[in-house]
């Protein structure tokens, strides 16, 4: 089996994005004027599944579009090339996948199975996070008895970027948490950054949120991509002048029009848990 490798203990930092905390507007909500936040929500249940890697169902939560007054829900994304919920059913097995030009991030929610690249075969289950670099062949299989689950992240590789040549493995459930202060209460734990092998997004983590907290409302301007997803839990997700209710498999960006906070608010009795993703700026790649 292939060795569990653990990240930096680096956390997101206020420092990082405070140029995007922009004054946050007092005036009423007003259609035309304010985003509407809707567009920038995403449901993989209200999706139609479509076919990936041979035999991996997907369902789309976020996909390209305009992240300024899109024209499509969901279709938000300008720097990522997808998000999505996949599936394998059991018994199923993918064909040999190689990413080109993109690469990918598997974040396990439910099932058994196992990603082969190589002659090195990693076990897969719920917490398991993969990142799988262009330019090698991989292979998923479901070996439980029920479907294999996951959160997907499809990242385009800028030019000149030297990607891993292996899988990048980590067990979230055994990571250590790095921050529970960012943005007031947020409870860290990182799974990748640029420095382990991200091409364009530049931090993954889980989210935690205690019962009856409320994160620091911040707004974020042009340039950022930055999504939240329910692992587990309900979120009154406050976006702008309004709020909505988040439960698993829905996420949202946050409009980076610099006049669009947010926030996540826990009124529940139980901890809430994000997947969450960003690119905040140009960055230098690593080649």
């Amino acid at each position: 089996m292939q060795n569990i490798q653990y990240p930096l203990k680096l956390k997101r930092s206020i420092n990082i994005m405070s140029e995007e905390m922009l004054s946050l507007d007092g005036s009423p909500y007003t259609p035309g004027k304010d985003a509407d936040i809707d567009m920038y929500m995403g449901n993989w249940r209200e999706s139609m599944p479509h076919h990936t890697h041979g035999s991996l169902v997907e369902r789309n939560i976020l996909t390209q579009g305009k992240s300024i007054k899109p024209q499509t829900k969901g279709s938000v994304l300008e720097y990522v090339n997808r998000f999505t919920y996949a599936s394998l059913d059991v018994g199923a097995s993918t064909v040999s996948t190689n990413l080109e030009g993109e690469q990918e991030i598997l974040f396990i929610l439910s099932g058994q199975g196992t990603i082969t690249a190589g002659k090195k075969i990693t076990d897969l289950f719920k917490g398991i996070t993969i990142l799988v670099p262009a330019n090698l062949n991989f292979t998923l299989e479901n070996t439980g008895e029920e479907k294999l689950t996951m959160y997907l992240v499809n990242e385009p590789i800028p030019k000149g970027f030297r990607p891993n040549n292996e899988l990048l493995v980590r067990n979230e459930n055994k990571l250590p948490v790095v921050t529970t202060t960012v943005h007031w209460c947020h409870i860290d734990r990182t799974l990748f950054t640029t420095q382990d092998g991200l091409g364009t997004i530049e931090y993954v983590t889980t989210c935690g949120i205690a019962p009856m907290t409320i994160g620091h409302p911040h707004s974020h301007g042009k340039g950022t991509e930055e999504i939240w997803t329910v692992i587990n839990g309900e979120n009154t997700a406050f976006l702008g002048k309004q709020i909505r209710r988040q439960l698993p498999g829905m996420a949202y960006m946050i409009p980076p029009d610099g006049n669009t906070p947010h926030s996540n608010i826990n009124t529940t009795e139980e901890e809430l848990k994000f997947f969450y993703f960003a690119r905040y700026r140009d960055h230098e790649v690593r080649k």
